[in-house]
């Protein structure tokens, strides 16, 4: 299988459209669907259940479409560490979510800067659910990951923290003066909506709650009353006055983890993770 028709694949699977995914690659459309049909052929099963207006993926499709982003995203990392030790980078890149284990991280990189031979760290900040990809694709050495949110599969992980979440509410509003709520509580607010964040491609999923890019923006439409939020509670000490935050019962327990590629033989990085693993 070449890279090149993986990528093709990759593509369709992700658009279900053959023009958006054609567009997406800056290639024609007939070139792009002889390619699949190509790749089908040699692959001795169908990926595509194909109709006048639909296509879907079939069972072998979904396989592929998973193992094929692994495969690409394994590529992409070879390429971009194998030219930073080209370019003579000695240093670690460490990625996490901006307003995240803000507290853990300024620990870690203190208390790895002290180690012998510590190498310098550059940190990467990005939005939601964004870290996973940073790590996989080679932009990153290791990162900080948060589990359910976050996929771990593939990656070796040492788990840091565990910690319950709260719905942060406009300061003064009547739910505030409650000790606790359940998911019921929020899902029923009028004009409180939860956000809708990006997916990976930069599109918005349907629904009534307004579109958000990073915590700054969220937080600020939650204090003027145009949204709720569920944040895990390391967020509260953080919280403006114009805020208020209480605790979720029913919300799943976030972990955090520090997380990594298995097959890194990096000494700096393994000193890196012992220093967290004692935090």
């Amino acid at each position: 299988m070449e890279t090149r028709e993986l990528r093709y694949f990759v593509a369709v699977a992700e658009e279900l459209h053959f023009g958006r995914a054609a567009e997406r690659l800056g290639i024609a459309q007939p070139p792009l669907s002889r390619a699949i049909q190509r790749l089908e052929r040699r692959l001795g099963a169908t990926l595509l259940d194909r109709t006048n207006r639909t296509i879907a993926l079939t069972g072998a499709g979904a396989v592929l479409l998973r193992e094929g982003r692994a495969a690409l995203d394994a590529i992409e990392a070879a390429d971009r560490r194998t030219r930073r030790a080209a370019a003579g980078d000695p240093g670690l890149v460490l990625v996490a979510k901006a307003g995240a284990s803000s507290e853990l991280l300024a620990k870690l990189l203190d208390a790895y800067a002290a180690e012998p031979g510590a190498l310098p760290v550059e940190v990467l900040l990005c939005g939601p659910g964004e870290q996973e990809q940073l790590l996989r694709d080679g932009r990153a050495d290791v990162a900080l990951l948060h589990t359910p949110f976050d996929s771990t599969a593939g990656l070796d992980t040492e788990e840091l923290s565990r910690e319950g979440q709260v719905v942060v509410l406009p300061a003064g509003h009547p739910l505030t003066t409650r000790p606790h709520l359940r998911t019921a509580d929020i899902t029923a607010l009028p004009g409180l909506p939860p956000p809708r964040w990006p997916g990976p491609h930069g599109t918005y999923p349907d629904g009534p709650g307004p579109q958000v890019r990073d915590s700054t923006q969220l937080l600020q439409l939650v204090a003027l009353g145009r949204a709720s939020a569920v944040l895990p509670e390391s967020a509260r000490p953080h919280l403006r006055d114009d805020l208020a935050a209480v605790p979720l019962l029913d919300a799943p327990t976030v972990t955090t983890v520090i997380a990594w590629p298995p097959h890194s033989r990096s000494l700096p990085l393994a000193a890196l993770i012992r220093t967290a693993t004692r935090l």
